[in-house]
């Protein structure tokens, strides 16, 4: 099975909902099941049944998460040698050749992708043609409203 990127920061993330999930969400369930089964009848039990529902959620994430850090191949940016390349982990700072507004976005796993705050998925049409070029490089990028020209103004390793 290939390895999955991920950085330490998002790795740091999944374990810390991991520990969350095990120590705190799958005791409440269990709980919760227990406080529901002394209610009587669990055929027509609500309570029953959205808590069994609620702790197979919890249980498929736990698996989910563990499953995704055993397969994981953690990048540390801050590691990575510094050849102003467009790399996993790396920030690059783009500016649109039309307009000239300027973008800042890590290049980062899927888990950890969230384009509000700056963090654009590897697997992103935008990040794939980002990878290999370097500042003063244009990066051409097909979206639903036509394509787009950026240019790379920096690469930054933080």
């Amino acid at each position: 099975m290939n390895k999955v990127p991920l950085t330490a920061r998002g790795a740091e993330m999944l374990r810390e909902e991991l520990k969350q999930l095990k120590s705190v969400e799958r005791p409440n369930v269990v709980e919760a099941i227990a406080t529901a089964r002394a209610h009587g009848d669990l055929k027509e039990n609500a309570e029953y049944h959205a808590a069994k529902e609620q702790q197979g959620m919890i249980e498929a994430r736990i698996r989910d998460i563990e499953a995704k850090l055993s397969n994981s191949q953690i990048i540390d940016v801050t590691e990575l040698p510094r050849t102003g390349r467009v790399v996993f982990g790396a920030t690059v700072a783009l500016a649109d050749v039309d307009d000239g507004n300027e973008v800042r976005y890590q290049i980062v796993g899927e888990d950890e992708a969230d384009i509000k705050a700056g963090l654009l998925s590897i697997g992103s049409p935008m990040a794939r043609a980002m990878i290999s070029k370097e500042a003063g490089d244009i990066v051409e990028v097909t979206t639903p409203g036509g394509k787009r020209s950026y240019e790379i103004v920096d690469v930054e390793y933080i």
